[in-house]
C-alpha cells in the first residue's frame, strides 16, 4: 500500500535502504540551444544509478538574463537531503548567476521555475488580493509564533527569566563570490587528515576539491581561510582557492574550503605508484621550490612572508603536467610588519619532517627561523624524489617515507629526537646517485637544506636556482658523452669493435 501511494505521486523512493530506478531529463547547454521554449529536442533521458541505500533525484540549472531563460544542465543528482520530498523542481532563492533546483520523481526536472514564496501555489494561479493579504500578514504571524513559543518555554520549563529574543545568524555563511548559488555536490572521499577530510566534488560541469572540517576544528579552518584570502596568494604553484562556506545545522556544523581539484593527487601518492624520469624530477622540484619561494617572499604592500610549518610530500599536489602546487595552510604563519604572527606554538607539524630545533623545542621565534624550518623539510622531500628516480645507474627502491628505515612507519616524538637530534642521522643517500651529474648536485642541495644548523640552510629561491643548474649539468654531461661516442664511431674500425 505504501509503494502504491508513492507510485501515485509519480515517485520511486529509496525506503528502508532499497534503491529504486529513476529517470531524469538529460541536457547540457550548447551554443545552439538557448531558451527553454525554443531549445528544440531534449538531449535525452538519463537512467539514474547510485549507491545502495542512497536516494536519487533529478536537477536543473539555468540562467535568467533580463527575462531570457537559458538552460545550463539537467540530469541525475545523488542523495541530497535538500531534495527530499520535493515533487516539483522549484528554486526559492534568487541568484545573480545560476539558478538550481532538485526534485524526486521520474522526469520531474522537465519543468522548473523560480518561486520566491513559502507556498507551492504558483503566483500565476493565485488571486492578486489573496497574494497581497498573505504577504502583509506574514510578518505579524511570524512575530506571534515567536512570542507564543517564548512564553510556552517560560511556563513549561520554569525558566528563571523569560527568554530574550536576540537575533542570531544561523545557516550557511554568505556564499563565496565564486560559488554564488551554484550547485556543489560531493562525489568521492579522497583523503582523511588530522583536521578533516577531502572530497572530490562537482561544481556545475567542473570538478573541485572540498576540504571539510568538523566544528571543533574551526580554528584550523579559519586560519587556512585567512591565509588563502590574503592579497597576493594567487600563484601557479600554490593551490587555487575558490571559496569557503559553512554547511549544516548549528548542532552539526561543517566548515568547507573549496579549491581546485588535481586528479594526480599528492606527491606522496604519485611516488608510491610511479618512478620518475630525470626531466620529471626536475619539473616537480623546480615548481615546488618556486611555489615555496613565493610563499616565503615578503612583497611590501602586496603580500607578507608566510611560513608553511607542515611542508611534506603529502601537502604537495601534482597538476596534470607534473608541475607542483603547495597545499594545506592550516598551520601557516604570516609575518606582517607591526602585527603578531598569531599562534606561534613551536612544536607543530608532522613529526618525521620536524627540524632538529623543533624536536628540541628550541626555536627562535623570528620570521627567518620559521622559514628555515620549512627548508629542512624541503631537503627530505628532495630525497623522496631522488629515491624514486630511474636516472641513476642502479635499482630504484620501493617508496619509503623519510626516516622510515631509521624510525619506522609511526615514530613517536622521542623516536625522532633520538634519530635526528642525538644521533644526527639523515635519510641514506645511495652511492649510485653520486655517479649521475644532476643527482650528485641534488644530493648536495638536500644536504644543505637539512643541515643541523638552521642558519646554514639554503633558501627556497636558492633551491630553485640549483634545480636549474642540475638540469644544465645533466644536459652538458649528456652532450659530452655524445661527443665521445661520435669521435669513436667515426674511426674506421671493424664493425664489432666500433659498437659501444
Amino acid at each position: 500500500r505504501v509503494t502504491a501511494r508513492l507510485r501515485l505521486r509519480g515517485e520511486w523512493c529509496a525506503i528502508l535502504g532499497h534503491t529504486q530506478t529513476q529517470t531524469c531529463v538529460l541536457y547540457s547547454y550548447s551554443s545552439s540551444s538557448s531558451s527553454v521554449e525554443g531549445r528544440g529536442n531534449i538531449s535525452g533521458v538519463e537512467i539514474c544509478s547510485g549507491q545502495k541505500d542512497k536516494r536519487q533525484h533529478c536537477f536543473a540549472t539555468w540562467r535568467n538574463t533580463s527575462g531570457q531563460v537559458t538552460v545550463v544542465k539537467q540530469g541525475c543528482w545523488l542523495d541530497d537531503p535538500s531534495c527530499y520530498d520535493r515533487w516539483e523542481c522549484v528554486e526559492r532563492k534568487e541568484s545573480p548567476d545560476v539558478f538550481f533546483c532538485c526534485c524526486e520523481g521520474s522526469l520531474c526536472n522537465q519543468k522548473f521555475f523560480y518561486l520566491p514564496n513559502t507556498t507551492n501555489i504558483p503566483l500565476t494561479l493565485r488571486p492578486p488580493v489573496v497574494t497581497a493579504l498573505m504577504y502583509s500578514l506574514l510578518p505579524i504571524m511570524a512575530v506571534a509564533i515567536i512570542v507564543l513559543l517564548s512564553f510556552w518555554m517560560y511556563r513549561h520549563h520554569k525558566l528563571a527569566y523569560p527568554p530574550v529574543l536576540v537575533p542570531t545568524q544561523t545557516g550557511p555563511l554568505p556564499p563565496s563570490p565564486v560559488l554564488g548559488q551554484k550547485p556543489l555536490q560531493l562525489l568521492e572521499l579522497k583523503a582523511r587528515g588530522r583536521f578533516g577530510c577531502v572530497w572530490k566534488a562537482q561544481l556545475l560541469s567542473e570538478h573541485v576539491a572540498v576540504k571539510i572540517f568538523p566544528a571543533q576544528e574551526r580554528q584550523s579552518w579559519q586560519n587556512e581561510f585567512e591565509i588563502f584570502s590574503l592579497s597576493g596568494m594567487r600563484h601557479e604553484n600554490l593551490l587555487q582557492f575558490l571559496g569557503a562556506e559553512k554547511r549544516g545545522s548549528e548542532l552539526e556544523t561543517e566548515l568547507w574550503l573549496v579549491t581546485a581539484y588535481h586528479h594526480k593527487g599528492s606527491l606522496t601518492d604519485h611516488l608510491k605508484a610511479n618512478v620518475l624520469s630525470w626531466s620529471e624530477l626536475c619539473r616537480i622540484a623546480q615548481s615546488m621550490s618556486r611555489g615555496l619561494a613565493y610563499l616565503h617572499e615578503d612583497i611590501p604592500a602586496y603580500k607578507p612572508a608566510i611560513a608553511h610549518r607542515d611542508f611534506k610530500s603529502k601537502n604537495v599536489l601534482l597538476k596534470s603536467d607534473l608541475t607542483a602546487c603547495i597545499a594545506d595552510f592550516g598551520l601557516a604563519l604570516r609575518f606582517e610588519a607591526g602585527k603578531s604572527p598569531g599562534d606561534a606554538h613551536g612544536q607543530v607539524g608532522t613529526r618525521r619532517y620536524m627540524a632538529p630545533e623543533v624536536l628540541e623545542g628550541a626555536i627562535n621565534f623570528q620570521r627567518d627561523s620559521f622559514l628555515r624550518i620549512d627548508m629542512y623539510a624541503v631537503g627530505l622531500v628532495l630525497w623522496e624524489l631522488a629515491s624514486r628516480c630511474k636516472a641513476a645507474d642502479g635499482p630504484v627502491d620501493e617508496y619509503l617515507l623519510p626516516f622510515e628505515e631509521e624510525a619506522g612507519q609511526h615514530p613517536s616524538l622521542e623516536d625522532m629526537q633520538e634519530v635526528v637530534v642525538y644521533k644526527k642521522l639523515r635519510p641514506t643517500i645511495r652511492e649510485c646517485w653520486q655517479k649521475h651529474a644532476g643527482l650528485a648536485l641534488l644530493c648536495e642541495t638536500m644536504e644543505e637544506c637539512w643541515d643541523h644548523e638552521a642558519e646554514a640552510r639554503l633558501s627556497a629561491g636558492c633551491v630553485e636556482e640549483r634545480v636549474v643548474q642540475m638540469q644544465q649539468s645533466s644536459v652538458t654531461a649528456h652532450e659530452e658523452i655524445v661527443t665521445v661516442v661520435t669521435m669513436v664511431t667515426n674511426v674506421d674500425y671493424p664493425p664489432k669493435e666500433s659498437s659501444l
